[in-house]
């Protein structure tokens, strides 16, 4: 589905260069939920951003069912992204002027789709959300703004699901309830879940765990270090 091979990103800060990846490989198959962490600045979110076609890699590949995102074109990019890849993010990213329902259509409007109203009503009610359809996002708690946000990504029934701390600003409750949400996308449809997280609680709800620190890759067992004796062992079972 999703694999990287030998990537690597570097900033600029003024004169310094900041090694945000430094020749890192990532699989992640169909049907497998991979949790990602490490502490802020380690790569993650640039990770993240590289493979869904946001960005590109000074060097190495990012393929996604072996076509290789920087080969294409801008076009193509953003077609493969509204049908293909869904994005969640911790800040929901909501358009504070449209309705739920309008929110979670746009990604099909942009692409031309005129099934629009009958896929965003089957999406609102996976998420057990459809009685707020009508509401604007300022109207919604932030469990319903999440939940609004990952209809949106689950709309085009993408292959592929990236999630940005989609849990950061929820209570504990209500992140359990989006975890579930995310996690059903990969029992029952079949979907890759890739999802950057801080919390070790939802990192222990993926089929395995990668921690990124220092721009490299680590796969260690939760035994090997105290910050993550929470989490599985970062294999596949």
């Amino acid at each position: 589905m999703l694999r990287l091979e030998g990537v690597s990103k570097r900033f600029h800060r003024g004169r310094e260069e900041v090694v945000a990846l430094a020749g890192v490989d990532v699989e992640v198959l169909p049907a497998e939920f991979v949790a990602l962490i490490g502490p802020s600045g380690s790569g993650k979110s640039t990770l993240l951003h590289l493979a869904g076609g946001l960005d590109q890699p000074d060097s190495g590949r990012v393929l996604l069912d072996a076509r290789d995102l920087a080969s294409m074109s801008v076009g193509d990019r953003a077609r493969l992204r509204r049908r293909e890849i869904g994005f969640v993010f911790q800040f929901f990213h909501l358009i504070p002027t449209l309705t739920v329902a309008e929110n979670v259509e746009l990604p099909l409007i942009l692409d031309g789709r005129r099934d629009g109203e009958s896929a965003v009503a089957d999406v609102l009610r996976r998420v057990d959300i459809a009685d707020r359809a009508a509401h604007y996002p300022g109207e919604l708690s932030g469990g319903e703004m999440q939940r609004t946000a990952i209809a949106r990504a689950l709309v085009s029934r993408p292959r592929l699901i990236l999630a940005d701390e989609p849990t950061g600003n929820l209570d504990s409750a209500t992140g359990s309830e989006i975890l579930d949400l995310l996690s059903a996308q990969v029992v029952d449809a079949g979907a890759a879940l890739l999802m950057v997280t801080h919390d070790a609680g939802a990192a222990s709800r993926a089929t395995r765990v990668l921690a990124l620190r220092d721009g490299m890759l680590e796969q260690r067992a939760a035994d090997d270090d105290p910050a993550l004796r929470p989490l599985r062992a970062s294999r596949r079972p």
